[in-house]
């Protein structure tokens, strides 16, 4: 597949495994260079009841999650979604990963939440500088549910489109941001660190 633009992007939620995978799914099929992660220590989705999550390594792959889940309640992860969400994520890739444990360089970093953005920003900003190039980190609200997730999938995508159409993104990207942020009437964070 041919890409779209040779802007480096990665999305982040907390558990890498709805709303990151969700666009990370969307922006690969438009054909750009899109990775997936998340900040948690742990991977942590809906159980039985609402204090009763269930919690993996990151690392342990979808796979084993999906049939973990299915020997646990079969009709409860089907009704509720998990076992569908596990299913497209293992077609993506193997297992959740943590940002804080990837090497990968990116240009553009797209968080799911504002404490997920704090989380990027300080870890980014306690690393050391290796190439001193301009990583853009962005957050765009998206609630934890699998509808919000495909709206805010289609949002980072029409955002991510906007952005590789600049002609220099470091000078045009405030004001792209605005536009869409006007658009799309959710708020939009907005920071710079460095590789």
């Amino acid at each position: 597949m041919t890409t779209v633009s040779d802007l480096r992007i990665a999305v982040i939620c907390s558990s890498n495994m709805n709303r990151s995978m969700e666009a990370h799914a969307f922006l690969a099929k438009k054909g750009f260079l899109v990775q997936s992660y998340g900040t948690g220590d742990k991977v942590k989705i809906p159980g039985s009841a609402a204090d009763k999550p269930n919690i993996y390594d990151f690392g342990v792959s979808y796979d084993e999650i999906y049939h973990d889940l299915l020997n646990k309640d079969k009709s409860l992860y089907t009704q509720n979604g998990l076992l569908h969400t596990l299913d497209r994520n293992r077609r993506i890739k193997s297992h959740p990963e943590r940002f804080q444990e990837t090497d990968e360089k990116f240009d553009i970093l797209i968080t799911c939440e504002e404490r997920v953005y704090d989380q990027v920003v300080e870890f980014m900003e306690t690393k050391t500088p290796i190439e001193n190039s301009i990583v853009h980190v962005i957050n765009l609200d998206i609630q934890d549910n699998l509808e919000e997730a495909t709206i805010g999938a289609f949002l980072i995508s029409d955002m991510c489109t906007k952005l590789a159409q600049t002609e220099d993104l470091d000078n045009d990207i405030e004001e792209v941001l605005h536009n869409f942020e006007e658009k799309c009437q959710r708020p939009i964070l907005h920071s710079i660190v460095f590789n």
